[in-house]
């Protein structure tokens, strides 16, 4: 197959990008850019490789081979430089629950030493975003798991991020909050957010309005 042309306007470029554990091949050689505004998606199964490729471009797992640019920087000597401009929804929430909803937002910010007016206004403003503005004082234990999900990516809206990643945003969420989770993301596409995820499931893959299959096996 042909590789595709260069863009060099791309938030996200890889080339013959790959990632290997010892003799297991995580990730082949693939190529893809993701645009600005852009909603890309990874499809495939459990084991194909998508988490591996989400680490990288990440910048918390480095490549075994290829070219990666993220932001137009790269992530072997511009890690921290990229890590501040991104917004990371992990597979697993890992939100505080010693910490209330508002809370989790407002400490977080402080990673990003966001003042604490505008790291305020910005919580009020994404909590609403996300439907959880009348919870906002209560603890996070109680909630459902839809609600975690969307708390995390508000959380991983704070910093404003020029790229969101989002790992398996909807595993083991009931209909309706896989629903709600995508309504939101989908309202985050049409503000121009540049959105890169991973799915499972078939029917998201083939709503996402492009997709790859990062890999043969898992990392």
């Amino acid at each position: 197959m042909a590789t595709p042309p260069t863009r060099t306007d791309a938030l996200v470029h890889a080339r013959g990008l790959t990632k290997r554990f010892d003799k297991l091949v995580a990730v082949d050689a693939i190529d893809f850019d993701v645009q600005r505004g852009e909603a890309f998606g990874f499809l495939g199964p459990n084991g194909a490789g998508k988490t591996s490729t989400m680490r990288m471009i990440g910048c918390v797992s480095s490549p075994s081979g290829g070219e990666l640019r993220v932001l137009g920087l790269n992530p072997l000597t511009d890690g921290p430089r990229i890590r501040a401009r991104l917004g990371v929804v992990p597979q697993a929430d890992t939100l505080d629950m010693e910490l209330r909803v508002d809370e989790n937002l407002l400490t977080y910010a402080r990673y990003f030493d966001i003042p604490r007016n505008v790291a305020r206004a910005r919580t009020e403003e994404l909590l609403e975003f996300v439907q959880l503005k009348d919870r906002a004082r209560d603890e996070v234990e109680p909630l459902s798991g839809g609600m975690k999900r969307r708390l995390t990516i508000a959380r991983a809206l704070v910093n404003e991020p020029g790229l969101l990643l989002l790992d398996e945003p909807t595993t083991g969420l009931d209909p309706q909050a896989r629903h709600l989770v995508w309504d939101r993301l989908y309202r985050l596409k049409q503000q121009g957010v540049t959105i890169v995820l991973t799915t499972h499931y078939m029917d998201e893959g083939w709503t996402r309005r492009k997709s790859s299959r990062p890999g043969r096996r898992a990392a």
